[in-house]
């Protein structure tokens, strides 16, 4: 089983809790992670592990604190003038999971354009349900939903996030595609995420 993320818009507080876009809430200790360019990774998600935890009873995802996603994903916002990772695996400057078990002094790390609008999408409530492993959408743990032609690079893997096409916010994977944050199964299980991987698999 995988575990289906679903989004929406909220005028809630989202500070400290699960959510889509908007800013991250950080351990003080760490930074907004960039990429070797200098340029910030676009935020994706911060999940509260807990919430997720009866949907997970392999324990295949740590079921307390805090994992948070980022990837140079701009240029699929469309920033037709950021830099453009291509089809298959992504350089390593361009993603970052970041885990940590105590989360209880957070540190919202905000980005602002100089004429004070957002640098980032608003933010967005997230709910979890179960769903099928190699669904379509949003969601954890799973395979990719895109495998044709890809079969090789993924084996032995287990997709820890995928990202799918959405037209709220113009956001393409080239003809059609999905991101996945890939990790061997033995690291997953280790919490070793410094060993995921990111791959675009498009059609």
């Amino acid at each position: 089983m995988a575990i289906k993320i679903n989004i929406q818009p909220t005028q809630e507080s989202l500070v400290a809790q699960s959510h889509w876009w908007g800013f991250p809430d950080l351990p003080e200790s760490v930074d907004w992670p960039a990429n070797e360019d200098g340029d910030l990774l676009t935020f994706i998600c911060q999940i509260r592990l807990e919430e997720i935890a009866h949907l997970d009873p392999e324990g295949l995802l740590p079921h307390e604190g805090m994992m948070w996603f980022f990837a140079d994903m701009d240029y699929f916002l469309g920033d037709m003038d950021a830099r453009c990772n291509g089809i298959g695996e992504w350089e390593q400057d361009s993603y970052m999971v970041i885990y940590q078990k105590e989360v209880d002094r957070l540190h919202t790390h905000e980005y602002y354009w100089e004429d004070g609008s957002l640098a980032v999408l608003e933010a967005e409530k997230i709910g979890f349900e179960n769903t099928d492993e190699e669904d379509f959408g949003f969601k954890l743990l799973g395979m990719p939903a895109m495998t044709e032609g890809y079969e090789n690079e993924n084996e032995g893997m287990v997709s820890l996030l995928q990202l799918d096409e959405e037209d709220r916010w113009v956001m393409r994977f080239f003809d059609c595609g999905t991101i996945n944050f890939m990790m061997p199964l033995e690291a997953m299980l280790q919490r070793d995420y410094s060993q995921c991987s990111l791959f675009l698999h498009s059609s």
